[in-house]
């Protein structure tokens, strides 16, 4: 994943954090200085990598491939991170993380573990950034600790095929293709036409651990001189197994999942540094989960939701100085279930935030920028929440292009619990809900620093963050139930360190991250905890890309882990995972590309998540025609 920073205010809207992510490959420092800003500080580019794969090994590329060894995000998958991750940003839960397309955040109503159900090609979509404190709480919805934001990338007259093949009796195929064509006789609009097709199987990693993947997706662009449309239409299909997948009760289980998504876009650019973007949508996701493959009629569940949103966001400069950033969004749900037994199948959601920003030029190229306002959630259903944000920013551009950034951010954030925590059974079944869930609140401190040098950079962060009636998922040793909602208090210290260092062929990128919890459940009956509580004390990432020649490339990411122990996980507590690639494009044949790569290359079978399987090595060779 590639980190883009942009050095001086315009970039404060979006890049206040460190560790942002983006999808394509690896660029060196832009010495572009671009935008002029008043004051005479120059906006710079600097994109760097925080993982050296893009792509993942036993599947095409979904939202989350790209995320898994990222230092401020954890995926804790069950089968692997495209069949069912839990995507968890700084130490948070699934249901924390929301994902956002242009200016709407994609909500699933059951549960946290289908919002990464997007069925969007990567390449239509621009870098990932990963909006964290006070970016999360302006522009985030029901994502209390983090959102994983991304655009419409402009389409290009360009496609690519696909086919690999592997162990397990993994196959692929996969195609893709866009055309950018002029408006009649303008030279300033443009037409796009953009689709693909990708399907995958395998029998799996592990026994039982099969899967079936296909996904077809395409959009209109059109794109004037200072505004782009799209409209978007996607569908998913996923079957795939695991033991133990969500109950510890040493079963084989099964989820049939088929997304559709439609969206309509607008993004607009006028006066000066002046831009708002529109989004509306509608989701459709269907979940058939088997509890015993083998024998389905033990227990087996139906749920289908509907989501129909509209959003807008934007960033309004009324001086030089002065500029007023903005985002609203609605959102209306609702569900069929087999599961829930009461009557809170639909809701309304309503989010309104602004943060006024003033900036002021110093000596030296040096420049502060102040935000403070606030943010308005609420529901038809649940209490309302007013939510203060807050920033302080101290940048400096020096004479040879090199910088340093300093922040200080104070942010709140709210969200409400899924269908499947509040809506189910409170006493019995396989996941027991809980009908006095509350509005989780979140508070988060956080002070950064950022240093960008010709050949390196540092990103760093230390945060301290405080959930109240945070929605968890608990085991009681003396209950039948798989797991059940409770409420937790959880106090959390973090520390993020990232270095990325370039040399003339190769990239080298290193990352720590430290966490710390405390935490109060008010009952005494709780004995292992599925999330909250499950996350690395210490974690750190490695990645290498090296071009040795003109036509191979090297890839490779390491994680090594210490996880906080949990009665439920099975063996260590520590683990090490290697991700390798090889991309070999022989001049012979221009435009393609032969990869062999392999996943989990030691074979490690730590519990990403406790009592569910880690997954097993994956070895693979893929032959991609680009044009």
């Amino acid at each position: 994943m590639i980190r883009v920073v942009q050095v001086a205010f315009p970039a404060l809207l979006f890049s206040l954090s460190p560790f942002a992510t983006a999808s394509d490959d690896i660029q060196a420092v832009s010495d572009e200085v671009k935008n002029k800003v008043s004051n005479d500080i120059e906006k710079i580019t600097v994109e760097s990598s925080t993982t050296a794969n893009t792509k993942p090994v036993g599947t095409f590329s979904s939202p989350v491939s790209n995320l898994e060894y990222d230092p401020r995000v954890d995926l804790q998958s069950r089968n692997m991170a495209e069949a069912q991750a839990d995507v968890t940003i700084r130490g948070g839960i699934f249901e924390n993380t929301g994902f956002r397309i242009g200016s709407a955040t994609l909500l699933d109503p059951q549960t946290g573990h289908y919002f990464a159900e997007i069925p969007i090609a990567q390449e239509m979509l621009s870098n990932a950034n990963v909006l964290t404190g006070a970016d999360n709480a302006l522009l985030g919805v029901n994502s209390s600790v983090g959102t994983v934001s991304r655009n419409w990338t402009p389409i290009k007259t360009a496609g690519s095929a696909s086919i690999g093949v592997g162990n397990n009796n993994f196959n692929l195929q996969r195609i893709h293709s866009g055309v950018s064509m002029a408006l009649g006789d303008s030279t300033d609009w443009t037409l796009g036409l953009e689709g693909e097709f990708s399907r995958s199987e395998s029998d799996g990693t592990i026994e039982n651990g099969d899967h079936d993947f296909q996904r077809a997706s395409g959009r209109i662009q059109l794109v004037g001189p200072s505004s782009q449309t799209d409209l978007f239409f996607g569908s998913q299909d996923k079957f795939f197994g695991w033991p133990n997948m969500y109950t510890p009760f040493n079963v084989n289980e099964t989820e049939d999942l088929e997304t559709q998504l439609l969206i309509l876009n607008h993004k607009q650019e006028y006066a000066q540094d002046s831009t708002f973007e529109i989004s509306t949508y509608y989701r459709n996701n269907k979940d058939h989960y088997v509890f015993s493959r083998e024998n389905p009629d033990v227990f087996q569940a139906f749920h289908e939701t509907d989501v129909k949103s509209i959003a807008l966001s934007g960033r309004h400069a009324q001086t030089a100085s002065f500029a007023l950033n903005y985002s609203t969004q609605f959102i209306a749900d609702n569900i069929k279930s087999t599961t829930l037994e009461n009557n809170f199948t639909s809701r309304h959601y309503y989010k309104v935030s602004v943060l006024p920003e003033y900036r002021m030029g110093l000596q030296n190229d040096q420049e502060l920028t102040f935000r403070l306002g606030a943010a308005f959630d609420d529901t038809n259903r649940d209490d309302s929440q007013v939510s203060l944000i807050g920033d302080i920013t101290w940048e400096t551009v020096n004479a040879d292009d090199t910088s340093q950034t300093i922040y200080l951010s104070y942010s709140e954030a709210s969200q409400v619990a899924g269908y499947t925590a509040i809506g189910g059974s409170d006493t019995g079944g396989l996941f027991r809900s809980n009908y006095n869930l509350e509005r989780e609140i979140t508070k988060n401190m956080e002070l950064g620093l950022a240093l960008d040098r010709e050949t390196w950079r540092l990103d760093s962060a230390i945060f301290y963050r405080q959930d109240n009636d945070l929605t968890d998922w608990t085991y009681s040793l003396n209950s039948t139930s798989a797991r059940s909602a409770n409420p937790v208090d959880i106090d959390t210290l973090g520390l993020e360190l990232l270095v990325t260092k370039r040399f003339d062929s190769a990239e080298i990128i290193t990352s720590y991250t430290f966490l710390e919890k405390s935490e109060d459940y008010g009952a005494a009956d709780i004995d292992a905890s599925f999330y909250a509580l499950n996350f690395p004390e210490h974690r750190v990432t490695l990645g290498v890309i090296w071009h040795p020649t003109d036509i191979i490339e090297v890839r490779v990411d390491n994680e090594w882990r210490k996880q906080e122990e949990n009665t439920l996980r099975n063996g260590d507590d520590d683990a090490l995972f290697t991700h390798l690639s090889l991309k070999i494009s022989p001049a012979q044949v221009k435009g393609l590309d032969i990869v062999l790569a392999a996943d989990n290359l030691w074979d490690e079978s730590f519990e990403e998540i406790p009592g569910t399987p880690g997954r097993g090595e994956q070895y693979t060779i893929s032959a991609t025609y680009n044009w």
